[in-house]
């Protein structure tokens, strides 16, 4: 196995530049995607995506609930290609998040949407896919051609090209994120703070994570990046849910990455990391400087972070994590199991 984890170790570092890249090259295409929905004054607004693009989705949908508080949903793409629905879709604006933009399921989904009278989005890294050339609209993430299986810079940049979204659909000029990139390469620089981290859980077998709010979509991804790349069973809970019931399964030898930020989110998992420390459970944390020094280990993001863009740095410590995790378990990130780079979801 020759230099494993290249690949996604590269893309992960690649992730300051494409952010900025994005924040100075989007801002024409941005602006004309979000007078138009502004003028279509949508009633609801449903996402659809799958796998990794589904968390940024999830993201999305939080931000549209909270900020502009508009019901907001994910769609379940079977309900349209599988079974045939064909729901009143009108006043509702639909976006497909998608890398790749080649995904079948939500190529039809958007299809069908438009036909129900929905106005139609398309998130993609590829401007010329079948998903953007099935939308009305359309946003290029810009984040470069990405090589590794597992999705690192394409998950950041989908978050911050559907936060600029709709901030500019409320009038905002996307000025919360102008010290991003640059925190962002702050904790890429900590990477031998995660090389040590993977140590400590190089031996587990499986794991749980979890957030609330804004957070959760974190906790997701995170679950997903240790099982593709580490082939971990780990399961991904919000704060909430996991006290009704699976708490009962966290024991000494399942430990538990919890994402804490520094807003709303993290307050109400405050109850959750003492009742955690209650079991004596190894807990993980990324996020607020006094909630990683009440865990057993972890890592505190630098400097202040609005809530609502805090997903954009939480996820980096657990996608360097599960990059050194699977590398000291013997594995190669870029070459997981049973995985390609393109699934197409029929």
């Amino acid at each position: 196995m020759a230099n494993p984890g290249a690949l996604m170790a590269a893309e992960i570092a690649e992730q300051p530049e494409a952010w900025r890249r994005l924040l100075t090259e989007s801002r024409e295409q941005i602006q004309v995607a979000a007078l138009r929905i502004a003028d279509y004054q949508p009633r609801f607004v449903l996402f659809v995506a799958r796998g990794t693009s589904d968390h940024a989705a999830l993201y999305a949908k939080y931000l549209t609930e909270i900020v502009h508080q508009l019901p907001a949903g994910l769609v379940s793409p079977s309900t349209m290609t599988t079974y045939g629905a064909r729901p009143d879709l009108r006043q509702t604006l639909m976006i497909g998040v998608s890398q790749s933009g080649g995904s079948p399921d939500l190529i039809q989904s958007l299809q069908v949407a438009r036909d129900c009278g929905a106005l139609t989005l398309a998130v993609t890294n590829q401007p010329s896919s079948p998903l953007a050339e099935a939308a009305e609209l359309d946003v290029d993430i810009l984040a470069g051609e990405e090589r590794a299986v597992a999705a690192t810079k394409s998950y950041t940049t989908q978050l911050l090209a559907l936060y600029l979204l709709l901030d500019a659909v409320r009038g905002g000029d996307g000025s919360a994120m102008a010290g991003l990139p640059d925190q962002a390469s702050k904790i890429i620089d900590d990477n031998d703070h995660f090389v040590r981290l993977a140590e400590r859980y190089r031996f587990a077998s499986r794991l749980v994570s979890t957030g609330r709010g804004y957070s959760y979509p974190t906790a997701r991804e995170a679950a997903l990046k240790l099982m593709e790349t580490s082939y971990l069973s780990a399961q991904a809970f919000s704060g909430a849910d996991l006290l009704h019931g699976p708490l009962a399964m966290i024991d000494r030898q399942v430990p538990v990455l919890a994402t804490i930020n520094g807003g709303s989110g993290g307050e109400a998992m405050r109850p959750v990391l003492s009742r955690l420390r209650d079991l004596g459970a190894d807990v993980c944390c990324v996020g607020a400087a006094d909630a990683v020094k009440a865990a057993s280990a972890g890592y505190a993001l630098p400097g202040e972070i609005a809530e609502e863009v805090s997903p954009l740095l939480e996820i980096i410590p657990f996608q360097l994590l599960s990059l050194h995790l699977a590398i000291a378990r013997g594995s190669d990130p870029d070459a997981p199991r049973g995985l390609a780079k393109v699934t197409e979801t029929l």
